[in-house]
């Protein structure tokens, strides 16, 4: 039944999960891959979907799989993973059980079809439910420690739509055009689901895609009356449109020429201006400094996890140790190309304290403290003067990413 409709996406979806779960592939990285002979867009969202709701209830929908199994299936088996899309269908995305069985249970062959049929109509029969929150990963609630339960509570569903506005004088005005609401000056957030580029202001390039916690690290240096800026890990690129619109003279840098040509397409788009430079940071050696340096640093990226529920399962200790090790390079490196009492501004996208708090602890520069004042309502920074930020902040808004920010002066000041 290779036609059969609706199939195509859940083959789909079951090539996503297998490039996440088997070979640690970002479920980006292994979109084109997965989604060869899926027609239409409705039916690519649809296999995503599948997908991400397996990842961010993973752990629930297996104690599910293990309560109506006599002997257990190895986590890597077909037959599990098919179930794990057969109930997150039915548990989450809603879809009539009968459809279900129908465009899941062609995935398998043979025993491992009529079990995955007994034990869905078993829980069916049983009318099984997930919990109000997914369970995390045991190793991620380990080291999440008193934060994983609200973080938890926040990667239920996917995101809101974040939007950064090149003019933030105009905050007022577009939040009534696109019906949106606004936690900052130059920030709107809109329903998920809205398709982008149909939005009005998509083509003239009065905004652009960026999370509310992504946009903070650049709201920490300031407007820049014409001085200069290195954005360095530049790609791909939200910080770099928001410092040019902000009046800095931007030199935007990145190792990975693919991703920069969407910073190029949006700048082209914005209108805006920045001097764009493919180059490994770590090589690099710019005859000058700059007034400033935003460096959000490489990451593993577990604090985009209410987007990019991959990162539940493909992150552990080693991956960490291995930015971590790269961060410490980087950072450095950042330090020595800001100007004497100029600005340094240290990022990343991630939930763990030895890509954040043990970075910044270990650079000797004179510190300069975030203050509450600088920051969205419902936002305040830490002891030590920095900005940690993760998905279950900020529920009441619809949550932001986790990130970590701090922010020093150029040695000399």
């Amino acid at each position: 039944m290779p036609n059969s409709p609706g199939l195509p996406a859940r083959r789909a979806a079951l090539r996503l999960l297998d490039a996440v779960l088997r070979r640690g592939e970002t479920l980006d990285q292994a979109d084109h891959a997965a989604m060869g002979g899926v027609p239409g867009l409705p039916d690519r969202a649809l296999a995503r979907a599948i997908a991400g709701e397996v990842l961010r209830w993973m752990t629930d929908l297996d104690a599910l799989i293990d309560s109506a199994t006599r002997q257990r299936l190895a986590p890597d088996a077909k037959a599990r993973t098919v179930l794990r899309m057969m109930l997150a269908q039915w548990l989450r995305l809603e879809t009539p059980g009968h459809a279900v069985v129908a465009t899941c249970l062609p995935l398998l062959d043979g025993g491992p079809r009529r079990l995955a049929h007994g034990v869905f109509s078993a829980l069916s029969r049983q009318r099984a439910t997930l919990p109000e929150a997914p369970t995390l990963p045991a190793e991620a609630a380990a080291r999440w420690g008193s934060r994983a339960g609200a973080i938890a509570a926040a990667i239920g569903s996917p995101p809101p739509l974040d939007l950064s506005l090149r003019d933030p004088a105009d905050t007022a005005a577009w939040a009534d055009r696109l019906a949106a609401t606004s936690l900052a000056p130059g920030h709107l957030r809109l329903p998920r689901g809205t398709a982008v580029t149909e939005l009005d202001g998509y083509g003239e390039g009065a905004w652009w895609v960026q999370d509310l916690a992504a946009s903070l690290p650049a709201r920490l240096l300031g407007a820049g009356e014409g001085r200069t800026v290195l954005d360095l890990c530049a790609a791909p690129g939200g910080k770099t449109l928001q410092l040019a619109a902000a009046g800095w003279r931007v030199t935007a840098l990145d190792a990975s020429a693919k991703r920069l040509e969407r910073l190029k397409e949006n700048l082209r788009r914005t209108g805006l201006e920045a001097k764009v430079l493919v180059a490994d940071a770590l090589e690099w050696l710019p005859e000058e400094q700059f007034d400033a340096v935003l460096l959000d640093a490489p990451c593993t990226a577990t604090g985009t996890c209410r987007r990019h529920p991959d990162v539940l399962h493909r992150i552990g200790p080693r991956q960490i140790a291995e930015m971590a090790e790269l961060q410490a390079q980087l950072l450095p490196r950042a330090a020595d190309r800001v100007k004497p009492g100029g600005r340094l501004v240290y990022a990343v996208c991630s939930l763990e304290r030895e890509e954040g708090e043990e970075q910044a602890l270990r650079l000797k520069l004179p510190p300069e403290p975030v203050t509450a004042a600088e920051l969205p309502a419902g936002l305040a920074p830490t002891a030590e003067g920095w900005l940690r930020t993760d998905p279950g902040m900020l529920p009441e808004h619809g949550g932001l990413d986790g990130f970590f920010i701090a922010r020093w002066r150029g040695k000399g000041s």
